[in-house]
């Protein structure tokens, strides 16, 4: 029997559970922290690694509590944090600032920049990352920080991803050189893959920008999957945290890889983990590069597979953002929603409000909602949203599917599918296919199994989870909803990559708005 702790830092808190190898889940809490914006710049969030370690230690004390253990019985810690989080550390792992938060979207111009130097000098890593460099990832936003911090250049000395960062903290490494980075982070945002021996090279990143002189050997170090150790827990933080020193941490990950791992997730399934934004998760024994995804990286997911990652850049975001305008909340705007049929609002909605991820990986795009007239509602609103999700996540299983990316089980993770049966009904509507959904909350339990393995308890990860995760409640498409999800997901894909490729060839769109006219009537009717 092993009792360990499993830590997930999300957008705004972190939780941490603590699971008994034999009994399952003992307990659980969370403790929040700020998201820094600026009215004046959109683009801009941060947050302060002390305020999220901080946060750790309350959780994990509270954790403690619930279960009523003794914080000495816990025999190892795993964590998985937000991706495209990313920190520049001076001498001894000081912050110089804040972490570029996932959502923060400074760094086009410098994403743009990478991507065309990428194709001009025929660079392969560009191709394994669907063929954009986002704004989200770690060498924009690197650049960025660095073209827009002169007076700190002196002192920097490397950067880490929010996973990374956080493992060396707790096991007390003041040595960059010391820190253990993970493949998974790594592979996915910093274009590191064995294949072409790690990074980019030197050349190419100072073609970029004479100010990337030297950073391949800044970031340079043991790149490892999720079954190494990226150390052991310090004295220090052992003793503000209640527990025992020296026990293991395993190299971390990006929550939505280890949810996917704590939702069941095998060869064969795609996890959407739905939350703030969506990450859709799926492995893959063979690596197929799939245009318009933007990530396929070995170890990254399993580290006996290669993991793929696509998703939307908003999706609980939209629905608090129209809950917000209408000056309610989600779950109050909600009530009701149940009694929709599909198509019936007679709007579709394109879900860019805060860019395109995948397939498109275009952050100018906004988002568009289209038939309007003068009696619809927010809730109108919020319920066409929902859809338009599901469309848009059937866009990037189907480009999946097209590269010979196995799409055989949908399960939807996350927050926000615990508490909304109507989505997850659209889901299974929109995609044609069952959709899963955990019976119980899975975000942590991925970072408990990588826990468990780092105490020894299961010797891989499938025995882990074959102990470890939760039944499903299955969600079967409707026959009628998915009919007329299938007329209206073809004028949302002529729209999607009409109005979102620059370069897309003239469409015929005057019927798309007497069309959501003539389904909605028909749901009218149908009532």
């Amino acid at each position: 029997m092993s009792i360990v702790a499993g830590v997930d830092f999300g957008t705004l808190s972190v939780r941490v559970s603590l699971f008994d190898s034999e009994k399952g889940h003992l307990g659980a809490a969370s403790a929040e922290y700020p998201l820094k914006r600026k009215c004046e710049d959109p683009d801009y969030a941060t947050q302060s690694h002390q305020d999220q370690m901080n946060a750790l230690v309350i959780a994990m004390r509270g954790a403690i509590a619930e279960a009523g253990i003794d914080g000495t019985q816990i025999e190892a810690v795993a964590l998985d944090t937000t991706g495209s989080s990313v920190i520049p550390v001076g001498e001894n792992l000081e912050p110089l600032d804040d972490y570029y938060l996932w959502c923060d979207h400074r760094a086009k111009e410098e994403a743009q920049q990478i991507t065309e130097l990428a194709h001009k000098e025929r660079l392969e890593a560009i191709e394994w990352c669907g063929g954009v460099y986002s704004h989200e990832w770690g060498f924009a936003k690197l650049l960025h920080w660095l073209r827009h911090n002169p007076g700190k250049r002196d002192r920097f000395v490397t950067a880490f991803e929010h996973c990374d960062m956080v493992a060396a903290t707790l096991c007390g490494i003041t040595d960059a050189k010391q820190a253990k980075r993970s493949a998974c982070a790594m592979g996915h945002k910093w274009m590191w893959n064995p294949k072409w021996g790690g990074l980019p090279s030197q050349e190419f990143l100072s073609k970029l920008d004479p100010l990337f002189d030297g950073i391949r050997e800044k970031l340079a170090g043991d790149y490892e999957t999720s079954d190494k150790l990226a150390g052991h827990l310090s004295p220090k933080w052992a003793e503000v945290m209640g527990l025992r020193a020296g026990i293991p941490i395993p190299v971390g990950a990006f929550d939505a890889h280890w949810d996917a791992i704590g939702a069941g997730c095998r060869e064969g399934d795609v996890v959407n983990v739905v939350g703030t934004s969506t990450c859709i998760i799926a492995m893959q024994k063979k690596a197929n590069l799939v245009p318009g995804v933007c990530g396929v990286v070995p170890g990254s997911v399993h580290p006996g597979y290669t993991g793929v990652e696509a998703g939307l850049s908003a999706t609980g975001d939209i629905f608090e953002a129209i809950a917000r305008r209408a000056g309610t909340r989600v779950s109050e705007l909600s009530k009701g929603l149940e009694d929709y049929r599909a198509g019936q609002t007679g709007l579709l909605r394109l879900s860019w409000d805060n860019g395109d991820r995948t397939v498109l990986v275009n952050s100018e795009l906004g988002g568009v909602t289209l038939g309007w007239n003068l009696i619809h509602t927010a809730q109108d609103e919020l319920f066409a949203a929902i859809e338009g999700t599901a469309f848009h996540t059937r866009i990037i299983l189907e480009r999946m599917a097209e590269y010979r990316v196995p799409v055989d089980r949908v399960i939807n993770a996350g927050g926000i599918p615990q508490n909304n049966q109507v989505l997850n009904q659209v889901y299974a509507d929109v995609l044609g296919k069952p959709v899963l959904v955990p019976a119980g909350i899975p975000t942590s339990r991925g970072s408990g199994i990588f826990a468990l393995l780092a105490a020894k308890a299961f010797s891989s990860v499938e025995e882990a989870q074959a102990k470890m995760c939760l039944s499903y409640k299955t969600y079967a498409p409707q026959p009628k909803a998915h009919a007329i999800y299938y007329r209206l997901f073809e004028h949302y894909r002529t729209l999607y990559f009409g109005l979102g490729k620059r370069s897309a060839e003239p469409a015929a769109i005057g019927h798309v708005l007497p069309e959501l006219r003539r389904i909605a009537a028909e749901a009218v009717r149908e009532d």
